[in-house]
């Protein structure tokens, strides 16, 4: 068995031991986030049945996954970078999720593309916890109007939020504050948001306490980048 689908298997193992203390009877979605690696080194993950990977550029995207996912259509493809307006054409066309919806144009154009190519996403409103100038993301208390704008306005699917917390920082309140927000969203809103999208290599398991539904793991399955 290839070392990817080891390390996949041992993720996976301690992701159901964690939920089952939890009584979650969902059990976290992993997304291996396969951004800078060849569709070589994927491909074990991929013939071992594992369906969610995350990629960050659009034209590396397009030269890895165009071909394999007309021959697996169940593939789910997640885009995980900051999403520029003229790449919205190509990512609707390839992707399944996005996970960095964060303003008004993005959504205006994600819904052109949507209705001219007859194609649904899934969206992640991306928020910035930390306030961080480098990050890309809405301030929290933005959040409802920009939810309400994009479901009427713009008819986007938005099934949850996103977050990537201050990388030195303990990130259990950053993972509270999301959680937090979702369940006020779902008290003011007719739009029930079922997701999360937060945890990664070093703190998945955290974020299971705080209700994430998709956790994003790169490097503890593929190694290192170069």
């Amino acid at each position: 068995m290839h070392e990817t689908v080891q390390r996949l298997i041992r993720i996976e193992s301690q992701i159901k031991e964690e939920s089952a203390k939890l009584h979650i009877s969902e059990i976290p979605k992993i997304i291996a986030i396969s951004k800078t690696f060849s569709l070589e080194t994927i491909m074990p993950l991929i013939d071992y049945g594992h369906l969610h990977y995350g990629e960050n550029k659009m034209q590396e995207a397009k030269v890895k996954w165009t071909s394999i996912k007309r021959e697996i259509p169940k593939l789910n493809l997640h885009f995980v970078g900051k999403l520029q307006t003229n790449k919205a054409k190509d990512v609707i066309k390839l992707f399944d999720y996005v996970h960095s919806l964060e303003n008004v144009r993005q959504a205006e154009i994600l819904s052109k593309y949507e209705k001219n190519l007859n194609k649904k996403l899934k969206y992640f409103i991306q928020i910035n916890l930390g306030n961080e100038n480098q990050k890309s993301g809405i301030d929290s208390k933005d959040t409802k109007n920009f939810l309400s704008t994009c479901k009427l306005k713009y008819n986007l699917d938005v099934v949850g939020l996103m977050c990537l917390p201050p990388y030195e920082e303990q990130t259990d309140k950053y993972f509270k504050q999301m959680l937090d927000l979702k369940m006020f969203l779902n008290s003011q809103n007719k739009y029930q948001l079922k997701d999360l999208s937060m945890g990664m290599s070093k703190d998945y398991i955290k974020s299971i306490n705080y209700q994430s539904t998709y956790i994003r793991i790169g490097t503890k399955i593929f190694g290192d980048r170069n």
